[in-house]
């Protein structure tokens, strides 16, 4: 239960593809105040290799930079402190590898989120960071290896994109010769213009205002500052002039411009070439620099009530269910079931909720084929992203619609895991009792379980009436007695 009061300090740990952030805030009258702001340029998003695997060094780096961030979280409780990994954790073959070391010396849980929740918690961030109006605004992050989209209004963010093209990625594709040249320029910008002009149509007409977060755009708006334009805005002109001087000093090392940080000097020709074609292709002629970023967000987003998540996640699930035509009747029927199912089995209750979204959406794979629709199914989950969840939610909830039906013994899952084998449970038994498509009476359905022991009791009468989904149970207690566990039915 996460207990906040006045003075409360909570932590945001963002793993981003150029740096590491740790910021350590205090609750004052539902604002948060900086406490600490630690930054270490890890540069993770320019070390990953031919087959996507962060190099040992990136490896080094990353572990290092979380071990002294840890020692500066010493004592925190773990509800107060939220550590999130981006774009090139995402990407990485060996993130898990990584993640599982790295867990380890900060101390913390850390959370490789989906680019689009990566997008809503940078526009919390940043719209916390605002005076509250009723403008429509466009935000805008590009960072290492990703750049994020966001139309929102007040605090909430209705429409996410993002894309993956960032400052790190950019900068080693079109500037590999190390050359800041007229040519390199031009072919980034298109390069980019081509990839922002998929999104563009739902952005182009429906904001008031622009805004740009965190990552190049700080980067571009120091340096113009450090040249004497404003620091509060970047015009469409100074972005040229700007480009103009960066070619003027032909490689990045050369570059000695006031405001212009040692660790930006390799990535500033792929950052500007993106900045320039987001100005271009979305016709923003003026840009204000936001204060808030990924980390604000963050924060206030382990400070905002946990139903409002969940409400969020949940909107998410309706979303893909709705647009994969699931049947919505026989999806909360079978949902209801497996509840009923898990409840009685006293399993964790924080691993309820997702049974919960896995049962809503069990049959979105039916949009495809019926034929192996839990193989699709847990697809379309694997590769998708969700507003509210961490990939590491996403393939719990993939893993289980995967299971909703077929072998076990095929099913990549840790049979040793007791929540996630009553999670599958419950769920396999839902499907079954719910396979005519209608809502069994649950007082009749009752689960007794004990270790590795699964008991079902049901009225004597109950198997006369029921032949097809008798036939299924005794199916089902096959299939769980291959791997050790065992499941029977009684009839009282």
């Amino acid at each position: 239960m996460l207990t906040i009061t006045h003075d409360t300090q909570l932590a945001a740990v963002d793993l981003g593809s150029n740096s590491f952030r740790l910021e350590i805030g205090r609750v004052v009258d539902g604002q948060i105040l900086r406490v600490d702001y630690l930054k270490e340029a890890v540069r993770q998003g320019g070390d990953l290799d031919e087959d996507r695997n962060l190099k040992p060094e990136a490896f080094e780096r990353g572990l290092k930079c979380l071990a002294r961030f840890g020692e500066r979280l010493k004592g925190f409780p773990v509800e107060h402190v939220r550590a999130v990994a981006t774009q090139t954790l995402r990407e990485a073959t060996n993130s898990a590898d990584f993640i599982k070391q790295a867990q380890k010396v900060l101390g913390y849980p850390i959370e490789i989120i989906s680019g689009v929740e990566e997008a809503r918690l940078i526009y919390q961030g940043v719209s916390r960071m605002l005076p509250q109006s009723d403008e429509k605004r466009l935000v805008i992050d590009i960072g290492g290896r990703s750049t994020e989209f966001i139309l929102g209004q007040h605090f909430k963010a209705n429409v996410t994109e993002s894309l993956r093209l960032g400052s790190v990625g950019w900068s080693q594709k079109y500037f590999a010769d190390g050359q800041l040249s007229e040519r390199n320029f031009e072919r980034a910008e298109i390069a980019a213009e081509s990839i922002i002009d998929m999104i563009a149509s739902r952005y182009n007409g429906h904001w008031d205002v622009a805004y740009g977060a965190s990552g190049t755009v700080g980067a571009v708006a120091d340096v113009l500052a450090g040249s004497g334009f404003s620091a509060e805005k970047i015009e469409r002109s100074q972005l040229e002039w700007l480009k103009q001087t960066l070619i003027k000093a032909k490689t990045p090392d050369r570059l000695n411009m006031e405001g212009l940080k040692d660790d930006r000097r390799a990535v500033m020709g792929g950052g500007l070439a993106i900045l320039t074609a987001v100005f271009d292709t979305l016709n923003i002629d003026t840009m204000n620099v936001a204060n808030g970023a990924l980390r604000h967000g963050v924060l206030y987003d382990i400070l905002s009530p946990a139903d409002a998540t969940e409400d969020l996640r949940s909107a998410s699930i309706a979303r893909l269910c709705k647009q994969f035509g699931v049947e919505l009747e026989h999806a909360q029927n079978v949902s209801k079931v497996a509840l009923h199912f898990y409840d009685a089995m006293q399993a964790c209750d924080t691993q309820k909720p997702l049974l919960q979204w896995a049962a809503l959406c069990h049959e979105i794979g039916w949009a495809i084929s019926h034929t192996d629709c839990n193989k699709h199914g847990a697809y379309i989950l694997d590769n998708t992203e969700l507003m509210g969840f961490g990939q590491s939610e996403l393939h719990t909830i993939s893993l289980l619609v995967l299971g909703h039906q077929g072998k076990l013994r095929k099913l990549p899952a840790d049979f040793d895991n007791q929540d996630l084998v009553c999670q599958l449970m419950a769920l396999r038994l839902a499907v079954i009792f719910c396979h005519s498509r209608r809502l069994p009476v649950l007082k009749h359905l009752q689960l007794v379980h004990e270790k590795q022991q699964f008991t079902l009791v049901l009225p004597t009468q109950w198997v006369s009436q029921h032949p097809q989904t008798h036939y299924l149970l005794e199916e089902e207690c096959q299939l769980w007695q291959k791997l050790g566990w065992q499941l029977e039915a009684q009839y009282d």
